[in-house]
């Protein structure tokens, strides 16, 4: 089903305070090695079903002086999704659903960012998918910040949430029964970028 994402990667406007010996706009790149999205959705009341973006790409420019001022942009084509099983693939891109060729994309743009917290903040922006835009809000927490123990750079995580209606992208297909809402749970590192 037509679910996704939700930019993780957003998380980086989260509190002042993780970011306070900052004074310009920073550019973070995600880690497409680390950067996970899982959507899940109820399957006939017997079961729940599973399935995953990973390697996808994304931008953060986070401004400590002024959190809300940040933004994060992150997109994936729609045929990345991994289901786990080849039929069930087949059929998400079928007309039933995404109908999408190799060019389809799902993108992410941040609009507003409310820091609600220390380390959580809730990151408004537009998802597009299927050809559809709506606005999406990311219930985003800062994990950890700092130096990575391995590549030597500074390093942050975000945990995110959210819920998405399929038939507000014009993949509904038998909904009620296959769930019309779809789960959202977006887990991301981030790297500071080269200068």
């Amino acid at each position: 089903m037509k679910l996704l994402p939700l930019s993780a990667a957003a998380l980086m406007a989260l509190g002042t305070t993780a970011f306070a010996d900052d004074h310009t706009a920073q550019k973070y790149i995600l880690d497409a090695s680390h950067s996970q999205i899982v959507f899940s959705y109820d399957h006939l009341g017997y079961s729940t079903t599973y399935g995953m973006f990973s390697g996808f790409e994304g931008e953060i420019m986070f401004d400590a002086e002024n959190p809300a001022a940040s933004s994060v942009t992150v997109s994936m084509p729609v045929r990345s999704m991994i289901t786990g099983w080849e039929q069930r693939f087949a059929h998400f891109m079928s007309d039933n659903f995404f109908d999408a060729d190799d060019a389809e994309m799902v993108s992410f743009a941040s609009t507003t960012i409310e820091v609600t917290g220390e380390d959580t903040a809730l990151i408004t922006g537009d998802l597009t998918l299927n050809g559809v835009t709506n606005t999406v809000v990311l219930d985003a927490k800062l994990n950890a910040k700092g130096m990575h123990p391995i590549e030597n750079k500074e390093w942050a995580g975000f945990d995110a949430t959210t819920t998405l209606i399929r038939s507000d992208y014009n993949v509904g297909a038998f909904a009620p029964f296959v769930s019309d809402e779809v789960e959202v749970l977006i887990s991301i590192e981030a790297m500071i970028a080269d200068e």
